[in-house]
């Protein structure tokens, strides 16, 4: 699992550049409800990928985001964003009739925030990402998955 991580961080950084908002990639942490990693990375102007890799309920999911990025009350480096994509994980304290932990599967959309700052390398969001299940899991799925996430930015 490290090294599939590593392998998609590696990719995203050596894809050529094009023409991006305030930075092309950015990689760092996510904290809230749910923390862990998050590697954004603009695939056009104003469309962004985003993957993260969070723990929850003794357990992981990762989750890959499809993100339309647009200026946000005409202030500049401040970026107002929205999109959808998907989940799987393992652990979330559900288990299955072998004991084993049971596998989700589901959908997820992304509501949020961010500011690049231009002194530092360094941006900060902060967002909302409810999460439905389609398979496995004991819930629905999660209405709680707000976070801040601070990124370095290249």
């Amino acid at each position: 699992m490290k090294n599939i991580f590593i392998t998609a961080i590696a990719i995203l950084c050596m894809v050529s550049y094009g023409n991006a908002q305030d930075y092309k990639t950015g990689i760092g942490f996510r904290g809230g409800f749910s923390q862990g990693l998050t590697a954004k990375h603009f695939i056009s102007e104003k469309v962004a990928i985003e993957g993260i890799l969070a723990s929850r309920h003794k357990g992981f999911i990762i989750t890959g985001l499809y993100e339309l990025h647009t200026r946000a009350f005409e202030v500049d480096r401040l970026n107002f964003y929205y999109g959808f994509g998907g989940h799987i994980g393992f652990g979330d304290g559900s288990k299955d009739d072998w004991g084993n932990e049971k596998m989700i599967l589901g959908i997820d959309g992304i509501l949020g925030l961010e500011y690049s700052f231009t002194s530092v390398p360094f941006n900060i969001g902060v967002d909302w990402k409810p999460a439905f299940n389609l398979a496995g899991g004991e819930n629905w799925g999660w209405g709680d998955s707000g976070a801040l996430s601070i990124r370095y930015i290249f």
